[in-house]
């Protein structure tokens, strides 16, 4: 991961650039690793950082002069279920996004590329072609002799001591040969980087696993073979399986008995270079008897060695990539637990994202400000041994796992649960996805299952009557002083508004006019604003706004995320019910749409927000966080006459893609800029200065290259979820972006990005999904409501 970032700053023209490595460059996890670098991967944008590092690395001996043994076995992963199948389906639509080889294969075809893998219970395999694996030292020296061969520096055999902060910004590098003084710092320290960050007051949430391969001796059947085998992945083995050389290799993803590296801290202690621990083959049971199933002729081979070697695992699985939350220029490169497979990707889009302000690819799933304080001890430590156990189940819509929860609550998380509230997890906290309200559980699958029509009522009834919804989550910060118009004006790209009360969307861009963030902002005094975030950016928009102010601005920037909870009270009764509990006048002249104010509801004093992400007349209210209870049931009590109804977020997301509301993340991100995203309304280029306008004029006179459509899709099971690629006729033309069933229209309904040229309303496009490539029709306007008249009733 080190050398990856290294060879890819050095590349990008970065040359004074230094790595530090204490021991060895392939010390550590580097030297033991089984060096599988395979394509199939459940996130589109970590497909993408798997998919350079395969391009790369079979062309970095050419590049470097230095041996790296690459492998072009491919990779064939064993389906065994109709869900497996369904995945196999998504993915082959994320690999025509992407651009790597995927092929869905019968048993047949598995048997003539591995005639000695027993494929009883087999019903398909996912064929990646190019992939494979390698010599991982290798990999590590070719690409620190292409860094340095490029101007880059390496020190090894020198030990970093301690890191300190500078009044200049700079950073302080104590080693055992002396201090550096850097701009930026990397903490790439692999097994050994929660230590490097608690030099710097912080934590990571990462867990150092055991994991054990076996060698076996030589396979006869494989010395008579030109070719060698793909790289195996079993789900019924939990295990990889390959050849080495001409003998067999097994890694087993034991499911339980699972053991951490270093126990009991899990902290390894510095003199570790190349450290192995003792095996335990009792461990690996019965995986490791499955796999021998699979592969009789390894079993016939006996057991050579056995490797048992330390890897790092963030809490939910991807790497730790970006800025570290509340400091400034240290940035992270770690937590990976296919450290081979992604060293070069990682490194790629990262040195982007340092050197340019954004990255060529989505970055938000890797930035480490996705998680906080919540992720202590016992949740990373959960979270690392389930993600490892998890490593070959298939990843199922829906399907959330249980490890670390609860973690952050709201006040009424018990009486929601009570009711049947079924939960989803964001930055830790549990927040409402749909409610059982007959016992029933959600039976996970791509395509539309058992909550379909509970999904539906929830819709019906924020369309047709009225709807409560805890989103406490929210991220929260108050803006205040005699410089907070100014201040804010001049970081995001629409004008504050100009009088009490106003409410805005307004977006933080970087220097390039990418999107960093979405904020809904209320001015509540001349000098006081409440700036309202996505649950998952709260870390991440705390470090736009507190490092956005200038030396000398009079601004105060005050995280109250778990100061105030919110409800979301929406429908056309809302109105009424909310007119029940307050003396407040609540009609279109005392309170418009996109206002807010400050009253009092059932004696709670509230921040009432006329605004919602689900299209309806309604507000959000935004309560002492104390005094939420008190408010749900009082805003109950009252709907009841009205038919109201607890709702989740799987309604909340049906009920904005009717509204055509663009999803953080996922239409709106650091690949894209507003232009593409057809959020030209939001900017106000009239302004004298804001952080993109630059590049925003800029981008206004060019010919663009992306534009987001919304479309409607003739599916008739399954949706849109994001990464199925678009075309036009036969030509590959974008991606989709997110999509969902819009229940009071009937409709089937998407984003993605695709050339301008194909982003006309009415256009007649093909979105391949689950295998099928279905006709979408792009839309001009929202499919629901688009004079936007219920949210001004």
């Amino acid at each position: 991961m080190g050398v990856g970032l290294l060879y890819h700053l050095a590349e990008e023209g970065c040359k004074d650039v230094l790595l530090i490595e204490k021991g060895e460059l392939t010390s550590g996890s580097t030297w033991h690793a089984a060096g599988q670098c395979p394509s199939l991967v459940g996130n589109y944008n970590l497909a993408k950082i798997h998919a350079y590092s395969n391009s790369l690395y079979p062309r970095l001996e050419e590049l470097t002069g230095q041996y790296v043994s690459w492998h072009a076995s491919g990779g064939i992963r064993i389906a065994l279920t109709k869900d497996d199948l369904d995945w196999f389906q998504y993915m082959h639509g994320i690999s025509e996004s992407v651009g790597f080889r995927m092929q869905i294969i019968g048993v047949d075809e598995i048997r003539k590329l591995n005639p000695f893998f027993d494929t009883r219970g087999v019903i398909a395999g996912a064929w990646t072609l190019d992939d494979g694996h390698a010599d991982p030292a290798g990999l590590c020296n070719a690409m620190a002799r292409g860094a340095t061969n490029m101007g880059a520096t390496i020190i090894k055999h020198n030990r970093v001591t301690g890191i300190r902060s500078l009044p200049t910004g700079e950073w302080e590098v104590e080693t055992e040969k002396g201090k550096v003084i850097a701009e930026t710092v990397v903490n790439a320290a692999g097994c050994f980087a929660r230590q490097v960050s608690k030099m710097v007051g912080t934590d990571l949430p990462i867990s150092n696993m055991q994991h054990q391969y076996i060698v076996t001796g030589p396979v006869a059947e494989f010395a008579g073979r030109d070719q060698e085998i793909p790289v195996m992945r079993d789900p019924y083995a939990s295990a990889y399986i390959r050849q080495e050389q001409k003998s067999g290799l097994i890694g087993i993803y034991e499911q339980k008995d699972l053991a951490e590296a270093w126990a009991p801290n899990g902290y390894p202690p510095w003199e570790s270079d190349s450290e192995l621990f003792p095996d335990d083959l009792e461990r690996l049971m019965p995986w490791l008897g499955r796999a021998m199933e699979r592969m009789p002729v390894i079993e016939e081979a006996g057991i050579k060695r056995i490797v048992n070697g330390a890897i790092p695992h963030s809490a939910d699985g991807p790497p730790l990539l970006g800025p570290v939350a509340g400091l400034r220029n240290f940035w992270l490169c770690c937590g990976s637990s296919f450290g081979i497979a992604q060293g070069a990707g990682c490194g790629k889009y990262l040195a982007q994202w340092m050197l340019y302000g954004d990255a060529e690819i989505n970055m938000t799933g890797f930035d480490p400000r996705r998680f906080g304080g919540f992720a202590d001890d016992a949740y990373m430590k959960a979270k690392g041994f389930q993600d490892y156990g998890m490593t070959y189940f298939t990843p199922v819509p829906g399907e959330e796992l249980p490890a670390g929860r609860p973690s952050r609550t709201s006040p009424l998380y018990e009486k929601l649960l009570a009711k049947g509230c079924v939960y989803t997890e964001t930055f830790g906290w549990e927040r409402p996805k749909w409610f059982s309200l007959d016992g029933r559980r959600e039976e996970y699958s791509y395509r539309r299952n058992n909550i379909f029509e509970v999904v539906r009522d929830e819709c019906r009834a924020v369309r047709e009557r009225v709807g409560v919804l805890d989103l406490t989550g929210f991220a929260k910060y108050d803006v205040t002083g005699p410089g907070a118009e100014a201040f804010l004006n001049r970081l995001c790209a629409n004008r504050m508004p100009a009088k009490d009360g106003g409410i805005v969307l307004a977006h933080i861009l970087s220097d390039a006019g990418r999107i960093r963030g979405e904020l809904t902002i209320t001015r509540l005094a001349k000098d006081r604003f409440y700036v309202l975030s996505a649950a998952g950016a709260e870390l991440r928009d705390l470090d736009h706004l507190v490092q956005g102010r200038h030396e000398g601005e009079q601004v105060s920037v005050e995280n109250v995320t778990d100061d105030r909870g919110v409800l979301v009270l929406a429908g056309p009764q809302s109105r009424h019910v909310l007119g029940t509990l307050t003396d407040s006048a609540l009609g279109n002249d005392s309170f418009r749409w996109l206002t807010g104010k400050e009253i009092a509801v059932a004696g709670v004093p509230v921040r009432a927000l006329r605004v919602n992400y689900v299209g309806e007349l309604g507000w959000e209210l935004h309560p002492e966080i104390g005094d939420l209870a008190k408010l749900y049931d009082a805003v109950w009590k009252a709907g009841e006459q009205y038919g109201i109804a607890d709702f989740g977020l799987y309604a909340v997301n049906s009920l904005r893609i009717e509204k055509a509301y663009r999803g953080w993340g996922a239409e709106l991100t650091n690949e894209v800029t507003m232009l593409d995203a057809d959020m030209q309304r939001f900017i106000k280029m009239d302004k004298t200065q804001f952080v993109g306008r630059d590049a925003t004029l800029k981008q206004q006179s060019e010919n663009r290259t992306l534009q987001l459509i919304y479309f409607a899709i003739d599916a008739a099971d399954s949706e849109v979820r994001g990464g199925e690629p678009i075309f036009n006729g036969e030509e590959y033309a974008g991606v989709t972006t997110s999509g969902g069933f819009g229940h009071a229209v009937g409709r089937s309904l998407g984003f993605g990005y695709v050339e301008p040229r194909l982003a006309e309303p009415g256009t007649v496009l093909r979105v391949s999904l689950l295998g099928e490539r279905l006709t979408a029709t792009v839309l001009g306007e929202a499919v629901y409501d688009p004079a936007n008249a219920r949210l001004r009733a």
